[in-house]
């Protein structure tokens, strides 16, 4: 049965058509990327074990991710994202998972030294499961083989390529099970800002990246010097920080049954009585914040249907097919009351198509109604990517930055505000990206090319260019 269709009155005073939503109505709509798994009974019986199990998130997180956003789209804050491409079952670890959050921190600290902002931290973590592909088969061996699709449903050996229903549940599983660790870690002091030095600089060897991430972490420690000298550093702000979680939202057989109905812990503005109210809202409880990819950004597709009925923080990959009256259907579809800071849109060309294609999106969205309400990121990971003559997939560093760089000089021309950066990286000494002060060649990368997808910035390679950005920024500063 089709949802019930009612004209509503947009804020500009155009009339809209406003469908009945339900977190099965996506359901409805012609979808991509979407598995057809061989056994439905199987399936049912997965996702009716995720109903019964309780959120991985809580609602109070999310509305509070919100509020840090709505002031990263207001140019307060800087919002720092970063992670696996393809978070594996396996990373699910205390090493794993403790290195990614000391890059994150490491990553974060310089750039509030650099660009003198607040930094939200969102990792590509604890969820990040279900990666799109291109084709549903793939040759190995000379044999055409199922694509291994992330662990969420399908294993990347030969004899794990079926789709299994069951691993929804390991999914949400591992997830918990990693911010768990996440919240643990962070409680007992891993990111008290008291002793950054804690943090282990041991792979940091070019003597200059070193001598510059001392420099930022000497800055901190005169600042909470002279706070505990005057007594402001009572604080317990500073003993931790807030890491949030985000994943792609590919698979909605999986986002489905943990998206509940629940009460917002923002109250409503008071009515005519004087009296604040609580509202319930949709929230997606798999993750904090949620983005739609490239492959399944159609505006009559599953994938909007469904994001546009929850309450989370949602990002928007933008890249060269993405045209400018579509992103802005985007933005009235999933954000017709204009809130700040609800949608982010992650822009990714690559190094050699940015300065064409990025200004007409800027003008296009700053020129509407929607100027000054959303957060601009750039992800200079994805259009990046190539393949060595072997067929290696890999970047090279050097193009990574030059995005950023051309996309924070754009930003500063059209008047509008880079918000963020969003990085597919690790904490691992990793060898997949060419490039950085290590000089990584092509002879380099079999040395530790350990990603089943796409390739990641190691640790170094990712710190060194936090403090790039931070270079741009605090030169600006100086101007």
């Amino acid at each position: 049965m089709s949802p019930s269709v009612e004209p509503t009155q947009t804020n500009g005073g155009a009339t809209k058509q406003a469908s009945e939503w339900t977190p099965t109505s996506w359901r409805s709509k012609p979808i991509k990327q979407c598995p057809d798994y061989p056994d439905d009974a199987a399936l049912k019986k997965a996702t009716a074990e995720l109903r019964q199990l309780p959120p991985i998130v809580h609602p109070h997180e999310i509305d509070k991710l919100k509020q840090n956003l709505r002031d990263v789209a207001r140019g307060e804050a800087f919002l720092l994202q970063g992670g696996d491409c393809a978070e594996l079952f396996d990373y699910c670890r205390q090493d794993a998972i403790e290195s990614k959050i000391k890059l994150l921190l490491q990553m974060s600290l310089v750039l509030i030294w650099g660009a003198d902002k607040r930094v939200v931290r969102i990792g590509r973590m604890a969820g990040q499961y279900a990666k799109p592909r291109s084709n549903p088969t793939e040759i190995v061996d000379g044999k055409e083989v199922p694509s291994f699709r992330g662990d969420i449903l399908n294993g990347f050996r030969l004899e794990d390529r079926q789709l299994d229903p069951q691993r929804l549940v390991k999914a949400y599983n591992h997830s918990a099970a990693t911010l768990n660790y996440v919240r643990a870690a962070i409680a007992a002091g891993i990111a008290d800002l008291h002793r950054p030095l804690n943090w282990s600089l041991g792979h940091v060897k070019d003597p200059d990246l070193k001598a510059k991430y001392t420099e930022a972490v000497r800055f901190l420690q005169d600042m909470l010097r002279f706070m505990h000298t005057i007594g402001a550093d009572r604080n317990s702000k500073l003993d931790t920080v807030d890491m949030y979680t985000s994943h792609e939202g590919l698979l909605l057989e999986y986002e489905e049954p943990l998206t509940r109905l629940m009460e917002s812990s923002i109250p409503v503005p008071p009515g005519a009585n004087g009296t604040h109210e609580r509202r319930q809202q949709y929230y997606n409880t798999s993750a904090h914040f949620l983005w739609i990819g490239d492959r399944t950004r159609q505006i009559d597709g599953g994938h909007v249907e469904f994001f546009r009925g929850i309450a989370n923080p949602i990002g928007i990959k933008v890249g060269p097919t993405t045209p400018t009256t579509d992103l802005l259907q985007l933005l009235r579809t999933l954000n017709p009351d204009r809130e700040e800071g609800k949608i982010t849109l992650i822009t990714r060309y690559g190094a050699e198509k940015v300065s064409s294609l990025l200004p007409g999106h800027i003008r296009a969205v700053e020129g509407s109604e929607y100027k000054r309400c959303v957060i601009w990121q750039c992800d200079p990971m994805h259009g990046n990517t190539r393949s060595t003559g072997t067929g290696i997939k890999t970047r090279r560093f050097n193009d990574v930055f030059t995005e950023l760089q051309e996309t924070i000089r754009i930003h500063q021309e059209e008047g509008s505000y880079l918000g963020g950066m969003h990085l597919e990286m690790t904490g691992d000494a990793v060898t997949e990206c060419l490039g950085g002060s290590e000089d990584l060649g092509e002879d380099d990368l079999s040395t530790n090319y350990t990603s089943f997808c796409d390739p990641r910035l190691n640790e170094k390679q990712a710190l060194e260019l936090a403090f790039l950005v931070a270079d741009n920024y605090r030169k600006d500063r100086s101007l």
